[in-house]
Formats: C-alpha cells, structure tokens, sequence
C-alpha cells in the first residue's frame, strides 16, 4: 500500500510516466520472485513486429507536413472548391482538420498548425466568433479515427500482445473508424449549415480554383495514394508508412523547399522524441500487464464490475463516462498502454467485440480532450488565439453534446463500427 502510494505521488509530482509503469511493474515482478530480465523481453517482443515501423513513419511525414506550409495549401484549395456552398467555409475546416489530424496524429497540432488560417477566415465570412472557435478547437479532434493515425495503430498493437479476443490488425481498425468518422463528420457539418444561416456566401472562381489546385497538386494524391494502397491490399501498413514518409519528405524538402536540409534533423529529432516516449511507455505498460495478467488483475476487476454492473448496456454507459473523464486528465496515447490491457479482457467478457471497444474508447478520447474543465485543447485553443478559457468552455459546448451523442451512437450501434469488417 505504502508503494502504490509512493508511485502516485511520484506521478503528481511530475515524475515521467513510463518510470512510474516501470516501477511499479519491476516492483511487483520482484514481490512475486520473477526474473526481472521479463521487462527487457517485453521491450524486444514489440521491436520485432512488423507493424511498429508504422508508428515513426507516419510520425515523420505527421511533423514534415505541419512545419511547411501544406495545411495552407489544404485549407486553399478545399475553400476554393466548396467556400461557394452554404456552410461551404466550416466544412472545409471540418475536412481539413480531420485530414490534418489523421496524419499527424494529434489534435492540438492542428489547432496550433491551421488555426492561424482558419479562424480568421471563419470570423471574416461572417461566422460568429463562437461559433468559429468551437469549430476549431474541436474539429480535429475527428481525425483520430480517420487511417493513417497513430491512435488506430497503437490500439491494434496493445490488442496483439495481450492475444486475447481474437485476431485485431491494424486494417481492421482503420476499416471500423471509417463509418463512425463519418458520422461525427456529418453531424458537425449538419450543424454548421443550421448554424451558418445568413453567412454570405464566396463566388466560385474557376480561376482561383484551377490556382489552387496546381500549388497543392503535390499534397492532393497523398490521402489517395496511402489510403487507396491499404485498402486495395497493395500496401502493407509498414510499407504505406514508409511511401507516405518518402513521398512527403521528397515534396516538402527537395520540390517545395519548404523545410531545409539544415532544419530536417531537427524536425526530425521532435517527431523522434514524441515517438520515443510512445514506444518507452509501451514497452513498461507491456511489462506491466504481463504482471496485472499473472496476478489476475483483470479477471478480479471483471469479478468486481459483475456484482455492481449486471448487462453490457449498463457497463458500456459507465465505460463511456469513464473514458470522457479519462481524455481530459491523460493524452491519447498514454491512455491507450495503460487502460486497454485492464479494460479489453473485462469487455470481452459482456460479449463487446474488441475492434467496437477500440472505436468506442477513441471516440470517447478524442471528446475528452475538450470536456470541461479540463480538457487540453481547450487550454491549448486558449493560448493559440489569446481568448479566455470560459470562452472556449462556452464556445465548444455545443459541439461537445453533438459529439457525445455520435458516441453514444458509435457506442450502442456497433454494426457501425463492424459492417466493413462483415463482423456484425
């Protein structure tokens, strides 16, 4: 009691997570007399699978694309294609932050990468400022369950080790957030056409279209090329992540010139550390597990839900609201290694299937990072576009019950999740 004590202080304190994890897990191999080398062949497990080349890769091409100027060229020509539309303007801010975000992975860079483009020109079409900032602040948050981003990849990952549930690959699980992607996608863009009433609207202008689609014609191919790849089956994820990585690298640093070659190493080294701390959080989260498994963690858990929670609507209610608290307070990423090897073997047991759990616990995550009142984005939006937070409580509330109620649709529907998978 007195250890566990110690970790969590040491975790308020501002101690790393992984030694918190690592601890804790090298702690109780060794109350339990298990040879300590365990957490050195968890580290090696994940080194050969194929699957992890992924990660770095898609990370790379996800810093290499916000440090040029591709999300203005993004943002230029979906407004030139659609800004003539009612609500043309918002749901270009819809698209472009989810592309954005499928690609780099994280939702608060696209808040400090296309910002800067989008909420002026939201506010200047005539959309009110709240109105602009609920937009921004949360529509990237879609693109999480969008292929390529790195949340789908880690999920299938974490899902594989434990070797529970059946087989869960990486194709499953960006096939099972197309449908739920959509459907938060077209529910937000419902509510800005009902929102954008009496905006004036853009003429389209061949011209500047034709403009437009020339300067971004070497950004245009790449959903195509990577997404089209993968699901055609010509691809292999480590080899789309490899293509995407190349493709970008050669456009942005040898066509556009945008990121020199003095400047590459050090975009490099950025998107390297966020995928360090990835990988050294997995492998002590792995290590851990192992242990949780060996001491029948999961399986007490399980026992203890059962005598409170008695049908998987029920749990699935709880497992939402648990998972909403749990996005404000952990990012994604941290959250998956940690709570999924607890959660997955419990869920399994009410008969929920792993890839809809998968779905179900981004949803709720990407959410969480902008429920008051703790939400990251909303502190991040609060910094980048110098508003108070009230503000952006007041702002993202609407978008957070439209979202919310996509997520309870996700949660108690899973043929959306699972007919592309025929699972249903």
């Amino acid at each position: 009691m007195l250890i566990a004590l110690g970790l969590i202080l040491d975790a308020l304190f501002g101690a790393p997570l992984f030694t918190v994890i690592g601890a804790s897990a090298l702690i109780g191999f060794h109350q339990s007399e298990i040879d300590l080398s365990v957490v050195a062949i968890e580290f090696y497990r994940i080194a050969e699978m194929p699957v992890l080349l992924a990660i770095p890769l898609f990370t790379f091409a996800g810093y290499l694309l916000s440090e040029s100027n591709a999300p203005h060229r993004l943002v230029r020509v979906t407004q030139t294609l659609l800004g003539w539309m009612p609500g043309g303007l918002a749901f270009v801010a819809l698209i472009a932050c989810a592309l954005f975000t499928a690609f780099t992975g994280a939702s608060g860079v696209t808040i400090v990468a296309l910002g800067a483009l989008l909420y002026p020109a939201l506010t200047e079409a005539g959309y009110r400022q709240n109105f602009s900032l609920g937009l921004v602040t949360t529509s990237g948050s879609l693109g999480l369950l969008f292929a390529p981003a790195l949340p789908l990849i880690l999920y299938a990952v974490v899902a594989q080790q434990l070797g529970i549930g059946g087989s869960i690959t990486v194709d499953d699980m960006f096939l099972a957030g197309i449908l739920p992607g959509l459907l938060m996608l077209l529910i937000l863009v419902a509510w800005s056409l009902w929102s954008s009433r009496g905006v004036k609207l853009t003429t389209f202008s061949k011209a500047e279209a034709l403009s437009a689609i020339r300067e971004a014609a070497w950004e245009i191919p790449l959903p195509i090329i990577v997404l089209g790849g993968i699901y055609s089956g010509y691809f292999a994820i480590s080899e789309a992540a490899a293509v995407t990585a190349f493709y970008v690298l050669v456009v942005e640093v040898f066509i556009h010139r945008e990121i020199s070659l003095r400047r590459l190493p050090q975009v490099m080294r950025e998107a390297m550390l966020l995928v360090g701390g990835i990988l050294v959080i997995l492998g002590m989260s792995l290590a851990s597990t192992n242990y949780m498994i060996d001491q029948e963690i999961p399986t007490q858990l399980f026992d203890w839900i059962r005598e409170r929670v008695s049908d998987p609507l029920t749990f699935l209610i709880l497992l939402n609201l648990f998972l909403l608290v749990l996005g404000t307070m952990l990012d994604i990423f941290s959250a998956l290694v940690l709570m999924v090897p607890l959660l997955l073997p419990v869920a399994l047991q009410y008969g929920i299937d792993p890839v809809h759990l998968g779905i179900i616990f981004l949803a709720n995550m990407q959410i969480g990072y902008f429920t008051p009142p703790v939400g990251m984005n909303l502190f991040i939006a609060s910094y980048r576009f110098n508003k108070p937070v009230t503000q952006i409580y007041r702002a993202t509330l609407p978008w957070f019950f439209l979202l919310f109620g996509a997520v309870l649709i996700i949660t108690y529907w899973p043929s959306l999740s699972l007919a592309l998978l025929n699972r249903s």
